[in-house]
């Protein structure tokens, strides 16, 4: 099943499928190949059948709550939900931290008439890497299951490319929306910090978490961003402000908008030799729907990158270091690893983290005072081989990290393939709380491109709705 949510929609009010088929032929491909990709940590089957009946019914009714009544979505397991425990896919958590009922942001997809059709993997608690001692799936890439399909929301991205749902929840502390996104083919989005709240979501850094959708197009990104932003008093972070109109943003048109580029291609040590072509190319489409384009290069690079790892390790081990001392063999290798490097962080040096933060916001709204949108390289690479995979080389591959110390919007886009067939991204940036360029720029690149339509080889014959 590999639809649009935004053609979902449609098909499902011209009477051309029905929110069971959509859900049945999900479901399907899941019973296909989940066994190989290890999307799902658990099922709704019943609730979520039961859930399209009801939107079916409201649809033939009139009832009609918006373009996701109907649609089938994953939500990444440390995200509570009514049914079922929410396990953070670690040994560690009390299963009944998710007995508190849906997250606001699992409840306002509900409300639209979404339906929920599982919990997806992730990394243990969001970090480190996959544990084959442990007794969770790996997460598997649809374009080539030998390789990673980008963490910490694996599932979600390799559950949309190999359509197990048409859309999904990730969260993202370092990148962890975009490198799935950009590993699997697929469009995700971290809005900007504090647009979506949080509360209800297993914590991993305070003060770098976001939580955002994960779908095949930008155009289906601001259909659910549409209905997950907006303030929640139980979240501190949450800001209240009025949530913009994201679909009427999508004109398909770049004119007038000033696209400064920074390639970062020498940057990482994984950097492939193709990335700069297909950069290039993705590039002359934003041009070609109206873009001035310029080269920039971004403030602090490296110092910010540091910022953001050093204040994650940090605040993750604040929260960890009960159970870290109680229960070290119950983590993960390599989150436990990734975690305790926090004990080894100085009080002075992670205030001073905060600093550099404020500093690089300051030089990043003095460059976006002469370009509307920055874009670079999501990834240096395509997805990691799965048995050489380490916690470094995963850090060293991405251009993610830097925006999650900034706070600001950041998309990515599929934009093309490595030499292996493997996906590459385009990372959109923009202003803070102009959601609405980003996903109009990514919209417009999309009206250009087929690469979010392209689906992997292993699922290409799966059952469609």
């Amino acid at each position: 099943m590999h639809l649009t949510i935004t053609d979902a929609a449609a098909a499902l009010r011209a009477g051309k499928t029905t929110s069971v088929e959509l859900t049945q032929a999900a479901y399907a491909v899941a019973d296909a190949y989940d066994g190989e990709l290890g999307v799902y940590l658990s099922r709704f089957d019943e609730t979520a059948l039961a859930a399209a009946a009801t939107a079916d019914a409201e649809l033939a009714a009139g009832i009609d709550k918006g373009p996701l009544h109907g649609i089938p979505l994953g939500i990444k397991d440390i995200i509570a939900t009514d049914e079922g425990i929410t396990t953070a896919q670690s040994l560690v958590l009390d299963r009944s931290w998710g007995d508190q009922g849906d997250a606001p942001v699992v409840a306002r997809l509900r409300a639209a008439g979404a339906v929920i059709t599982g919990k997806t993997s992730t990394m243990e608690y969001a970090i480190g890497i996959p544990d084959p001692e442990k007794p969770f799936p790996i997460p598997r890439n649809p374009w080539n299951p030998e390789h990673y399909p980008g963490g910490s929301s694996s599932g979600t991205g390799g559950g949309v490319a190999a359509g197990m749902f048409l859309g999904g929840l990730g969260t993202d502390t370092g990148g962890s929306i975009r490198f799935p996104a950009t590993n699997c083919g697929i469009t995700g989005l971290k809005q900007t910090f504090g647009r979506v709240p949080k509360y209800g979501c297993v914590p991993l850094g305070y003060s770098y978490d976001h939580i955002g959708p994960m779908a095949r197009s930008a155009a289906d990104c601001a259909v659910m961003l549409a209905v997950l932003a907006g303030h929640d008093p139980r979240d501190a972070t949450s800001v209240d402000r009025p949530v913009d109109d994201y679909t009427s943003a999508l004109t398909g048109s770049l004119a007038g908008v000033r696209v400064g580029v920074d390639p970062l291609l020498d940057r990482s040590a994984l950097t492939v030799p193709e990335l700069a072509e297909v950069l290039d190319a993705a590039v002359a489409e934003l041009r070609a729907a109206g873009a001035t384009v310029v080269p920039v290069e971004l403030p602090l690079y490296e110092e910010l990158t540091t910022t953001t790892m050093v204040g994650m390790a940090a605040e993750a081990y604040a929260y960890h270091r009960p159970d870290l001392q109680a229960r070290w063999y119950d983590y993960g290798a390599g989150t436990r690893m990734a975690v305790s490097a926090g004990a080894l962080i100085p009080a002075g040096d992670y205030v001073q983290a905060q600093r550099v933060r404020r500093v690089g916001q300051r030089k990043i709204a003095e460059l976006f005072a002469e370009v509307d949108l920055i874009v670079t390289p999501t990834s240096a690479c395509g997805g990691l081989k799965l048995e050489k995979l380490t916690f470094d080389d995963i850090i060293d591959s991405l251009h993610t990290p830097y925006w999650n110390a900034l706070g600001n919007p950041a998309m990515s886009v599929p934009m093309g393939f490595t030499t292996d067939g493997l996906p590459l991204g385009m990372q959109i940036v923009g202003r803070p709380f102009d959601e609405a360029a980003v996903l109009a720029a990514g919209h417009a690149y999309q009206q250009h491109t087929s690469w979010h339509l392209r689906v992997p080889e292993l699922v290409a014959h799966a059952p469609a709705a």
